[in-house]
């Protein structure tokens, strides 16, 4: 019997993380077995574009090559991050006439909804862009809220409330470049913070309200969660590096003695900690005023039950828990990730959230519902009506 082995690799500013992944069978419980992973300094991009192509498919090369060493195989194909600057999310909705005439709903009638729903979309706001990931929310029939799935129900109209996923059309075309010159096929690109929830956000969590907030180097990355389904994503201009940079400049200090002092280690010159402590505060304060503004435009302000999750590099930052806990007035906590059913296993350091949410999605990959961005021109070869759905049975094996 083939192994069955899966790729994911998260393509960051700061650096490129590659997982691989078998899937095993223990005690007859299928959990998922991290074999190999390797990193890169990334190089060749900035805020999450790609600005020199060669550079940065030199650096996913490098970074998939030592996860192959440990892993003993060799990588294929892989599922890919999509992140950066022109991330973002946007809500429509579309209705649809039941075909059949015994009036029950089947898959024909849930993909002509969600395609009314994307036609639905201002040109304006899809401009340059392409939809990446597509995540249907709601769904009524005959005016009425379905509660669960649609599917085989009956009814006379469907109506489908969706979240469109989307991205820089031109960068993902740059970023699956980098990844094939680099010596691999794409599957598909999964938007960032989305790859990152399927390992460290809870199913309790998701039903009752949370934000993750992934921290990067240059990027700040949320989406919010609310009845099992993410309802925004949003990525701000912001990260650890800004941190770094306030407190070389307040502290006249070198870049790499403030990254040292950022982590918690020395420095080769005296500074004052309270200095620092006002400096590092002062940043994470317009991080968060940043997410209690996106919380207030969607209407969401201190009404997440679940809190925020933190991950990313700048998570583990002295202070950063208990200060989104003081500013948002939300409980937080540091995000663990969960993957397969082995304490061995276990990837202790949450910057591997997203290539390990990543590796996840090649084990559904023969399951009915697809994967992938909108119906138009797509640059990807999968489709379908919504990753969520795909996955859902895979993540409750493996998220408590």
């Amino acid at each position: 019997m083939a192994r069955q082995i899966t790729v994911g690799i998260d393509i960051g500013t700061s650096q490129v993380k590659a997982i691989i992944a078998e899937g095993v069978y223990e005690q007859g419980r299928f959990s998922p077995k991290i074999i190999g992973a390797g990193s890169a300094e990334s190089k060749g991009l900035e805020r999450g574009y790609i600005i020199n192509a060669s550079e940065a498919a030199e650096s996913i090369r490098l970074a998939v090559s030592r996860a192959e060493k440990t892993a003993g195989v060799k990588a294929r194909r892989a599922y890919i991050s999509f992140g950066g600057i022109g991330l973002g999310s946007i809500k429509s909705e579309g209705s649809t006439a039941i075909s059949r005439a015994d009036m029950e709903i089947t898959e024909r009638d849930l993909a002509a909804a969600l395609e009314t729903a994307e036609a639905a979309i201002p040109a304006s706001a899809i401009l340059n862009k392409r939809i990446i990931n597509t995540v249907p929310i709601e769904h009524k029939i005959d005016g009425h809220a379905v509660w669960g799935e649609a599917l085989g129900l009956k009814a006379q109209k469907l109506e489908t409330k969706a979240l469109f996923i989307t991205g820089l059309e031109h960068h993902l075309a740059e970023l699956i470049k980098a990844v094939e010159t680099a010596g691999l096929e794409v599957v598909d690109a999964v938007a960032s913070p989305v790859a990152a929830s399927f390992v460290t956000v809870s199913k309790k969590e998701r039903r009752v309200g949370c934000l993750l907030a992934d921290i990067g180097a240059e990027t700040m990355s949320v989406i919010v969660f609310e009845n099992g389904n993410p309802v925004s994503l949003e990525v701000f201009p912001v990260g650890g590096n800004d941190i770094t940079n306030d407190i070389a400049l307040g502290l006249k200090l070198s870049l790499e003695d403030a990254e040292n002092i950022k982590l918690g280690g020395l420095a080769r010159a005296a500074y004052s900690k309270k200095k620092l402590e006002e400096t590092v505060s002062a940043r994470l304060g317009d991080c968060f005023e940043l997410i209690e503004n996106h919380l207030k435009k969607i209407g969401r302000d201190a009404l997440l039950p679940a809190g925020i999750i933190l991950t990313g590099g700048t998570a583990s930052l002295g202070g950063a828990r208990i200060f989104a806990e003081e500013f948002l007035g939300l409980p937080a906590r540091v995000a663990e990730i969960h993957f397969g059913t082995s304490e061995k296993n276990r990837m202790r350091d949450n910057i591997w959230a997203t290539a390990c949410g990543l590796s996840l999605l090649g084990f559904n990959s023969g399951e009915r519902n697809g994967f992938g961005g909108g119906s138009k021109g797509r640059l990807l070869p999968l489709g379908g009506r919504g990753l969520w759905q795909k996955i859902s049975r895979l993540i409750s094996q493996i998220l408590p």
